[in-house]
């Protein structure tokens, strides 16, 4: 499978946004690609980095311009279509929901982010409910996929699931930077962290895992902070972790990268984790802590 990724800088400009995006989805698509992921929250800004009612204006319901805008795209260019749009759901609640479009522009499926983190910088509890509609792969032409969004990477338990309901791939597109008061030693160890838990994903459940991040630096609206620097990186991992492709840290990207979605048989008969799991011991997972 040809999987297009696509990292690139955003700006207050939501139109330049949405242009440079579908740019990258054509270029992606005449390299051959059958699937192209977008990053988290690809028609703007961070606005996550402040708390501002002002910025619930950005939200659209879904369907709405920018779902229509990208349902054409993955028609016109014939690929099935990873979006991340801020949903309007109902006055009050909003979603932070990747949107799946099929080759022929039809919705295949939706996510809506499950963990919301609410940390300096990522307030996103302020903005976001946490999604309703579980940990359940969205069925494409180009086959199952375990779309998932960012803060949703650090847990095995999403990762899990997906893989349980027979995903065969899974797919992260986040937002995640530096402040740049982090020294560069703390910075190695947060990328690190990322990008390890990440592949331990794909070795655990025998899948490729797909992560799009953004890049480029965002000034925080408040003036509170010094903003985020995205540190890209966005990268695809094979189905016992190894490395396939892995962007720079500052520089937009349209990569197009073959995965085989056919080593998870043969990985899976080597490393057979699934058929080892003591689900007769497992019960306390669904706790939120054991005392």
């Amino acid at each position: 499978m040809k999987t297009g990724i696509i990292q690139q800088t955003c700006s207050p400009n939501q139109s330049e946004n949405i242009a440079k995006s579908l740019a990258a989805i054509k270029a992606c698509a005449e390299q051959g690609a059958e699937l192209v992921v977008l990053q988290e929250l690809h028609c703007g800004i961070y606005f996550c980095q402040a708390e501002s009612a002002d910025m619930f204006d950005l939200a659209e319901p879904i369907p709405g311009p920018a779902y229509h805008t990208f349902a054409q795209a993955a028609k016109e260019n014939n690929v099935v279509l990873v979006t991340s749009l801020f949903e309007k759901r109902a006055p009050g609640i909003y979603h932070n929901t990747a949107v799946v479009f099929e080759k022929d522009g039809t919705e295949a499926g939706r996510y809506r982010k499950m963990h919301i983190p609410d940390d300096p910088a990522y307030y996103e509890k302020f903005y976001f409910t946490p999604g309703d509609l579980g940990f359940n792969p969205i069925s494409t032409s180009v086959g199952k996929l375990g779309v998932l969004v960012c803060w949703d990477q650090w847990y095995p338990e999403g990762a899990r699931l997906m893989a349980m309901r027979g995903a065969e791939v899974l797919i992260y597109p986040t937002a995640i930077g530096w402040a740049d008061t982090d020294p560069q030693e703390e910075q190695d160890r947060q990328f690190g962290a990322w990008q390890t838990i990440q592949r331990g994903h794909a070795v655990a459940n025998g899948l490729p895992v797909i992560s799009v991040n953004r890049t480029g630096w965002e000034e925080d609206f408040s003036g509170v902070t010094g903003g985020i620097r995205f540190w890209g990186q966005s990268f695809i991992a094979g189905a016992q972790g190894e490395i396939l492709y892995s962007a720079p840290i500052d520089q937009e990207v349209t990569q197009v990268v073959e995965i085989d979605k056919q080593r998870t048989e043969a990985v899976r008969r080597m490393w057979p984790f699934f058929r080892d799991r003591r689900i007769d011991a497992y019960d306390g997972l669904n706790k939120r802590y054991l005392d």
